[in-house]
């Protein structure tokens, strides 16, 4: 089944203590939808000015992504830089300039409408509730979000948050929205508000989901190396769903598999910036790091 996925396509620049990365393609749709292309097809809606550098809609252009809900207008791409210490689950944003994005009012190509699976990848939450009017046929809506419309948008990501089935947020941005500093009783509230599961995102930590009856936590693959965290949550998100949609089946067991393979996929973006690392995985890298994972996380009681 094919995904309908909303969001920024950007320009970044990112400085970690490993190297910078200057103009570079960014965005939470691109990350998504590259992780999601390993396993099935991903419909991208979004916007971008006329200064995106043909280079970059190469990249863009791979089996599984369909760029026809993708629009240019006169003007800049989205466009983020940030900065990270040796902490890389910190990030000081030293820029975001929304350009085109600002009043970006999505038009769904034919056929998108009939989508089963949608992901509004972090962006203005007016922008994913307006999509998801347009795709009431829905079977499972996805979100994710950040800081910057937590402190600018909060009602308007309350309104959004209030539609769909699954939330993703990182630990801080989940004590943020609901002004507490336990986890558990973060997710509690966010789940009051209408999703029926959580799935909080702990950078090298891995990730956790909550239900009204279950907890599942997955640890992030162990890495030698890590270059860049930028677009990790989004691989995640990418692998997560993506899995799903390739399953067509979304209960209990289905959605603790797609969890592993959301960090799997995660943990091939930190490896280099950009998506230099991401585009290159075969899926023999991914069947080979989900059983590892597997392993590692195995034990037997007496």
């Amino acid at each position: 089944m094919s995904i309908l996925a909303v969001g920024t396509i950007g320009i970044d620049t990112v400085e970690t203590p490993f190297g910078r990365a200057e103009d570079v393609l960014g965005g939470s749709l691109s990350y998504f939808a590259v992780a999601a292309s390993f396993f099935t097809q991903v419909n991208m809606v979004s916007v971008v000015g006329t200064d995106f550098p043909d280079q970059l809609w190469e990249r863009l252009r791979r089996p599984g992504v369909d760029l026809r809900g993708v629009v240019v207008r006169e003007g800049k791409t989205f466009r983020w830089a940030g900065r990270y210490d040796y902490d890389l689950n910190a990030v000081e944003t030293l820029e975001t300039q929304l350009n085109t994005f600002a009043d970006f009012r999505p038009v769904l190509p034919d056929g998108y409408d009939r989508s089963r699976f949608v992901f509004l990848a972090n962006g203005d939450p007016d922008i994913q509730f307006e999509v998801l009017q347009q795709v009431p046929g829905a079977r499972l809506r996805v979100m994710d979000t950040m800081d910057y419309w937590i402190r600018n948008k909060p009602e308007s990501l309350v309104r959004t948050i209030e539609q769909v089935d699954i939330l993703l947020m990182n630990e801080s941005e989940a004590r943020m929205l609901v002004e507490t500093p336990s986890l558990l009783s973060a997710a509690k509230k966010l789940l009051r508000l209408g999703p029926k599961a959580v799935i909080i995102k702990k950078g090298e930590y891995g990730a956790v989901m909550f239900t009204d009856f279950d907890y599942f936590a997955v640890p992030a693959y162990p890495l030698d190396e890590v270059r860049d965290p930028t677009g990790a949550g989004d691989s995640f998100a990418g692998g997560f769903l993506g899995y799903l949609a390739q399953s067509n089946r979304v209960n209990l067991d289905t959605i603790r598999r797609a969890v592993v393979m959301g960090t799997v996929v995660a943990s091939f973006t930190v490896e280099d910036f950009s998506i230099n690392r991401l585009e290159k995985v075969t899926p023999e890298e991914i069947r080979l790091r989900t059983e590892e994972l597997r392993e590692f996380t195995r034990f037997v009681l007496d």
